[in-house]
């Protein structure tokens, strides 16, 4: 997977989250919840792209794994949506979840490799 091919696919991410708040109902819980996940949901792409252009590879590391700690908490928030059924479609829902755990784990091994790399220097 090539750089500006993690970042689309964060972009995508971060749009799919902001067209399932724009669809979610109007009520206390569904109004907190649209909050929290609009915001980690897009931090995603947004840190992404800072990590990019980190200082050191520590700095890299670092934002990584902002990246990865935002991509959890969506992916928690999604699983509370899902189940307290606060949206009217579900199947975008689903997709996000979906998406999440496997970005989950792409930045997990990224991560990962990223640490291995700066121990060998």
């Amino acid at each position: 997977m090539k750089k500006f091919d993690l970042e689309d696919r964060l972009v995508d991410f971060s749009v799919l989250i902001i067209s399932i708040v724009g669809a979610m109902p109007n009520s206390k819980a569904a109004n907190h919840l649209s909050g929290q996940i609009v915001r980690s949901g897009t931090s995603v792409a947004l840190n992404y792209g800072e990590a990019q252009s980190g200082e050191s590879r520590k700095d890299f590391i670092h934002k990584m794994k902002i990246v990865l700690k935002e991509l959890r908490e969506t992916y928690v928030c999604l699983k509370i949506i899902h189940k307290s059924k606060q949206f009217k479609v579900e199947e975008p829902i689903i997709k996000a979840k979906e998406e999440a755990n496997e970005l989950i784990s792409i930045f997990v091994k990224s991560v990962e490799t990223a640490q291995r790399n700066l121990k060998n220097e």
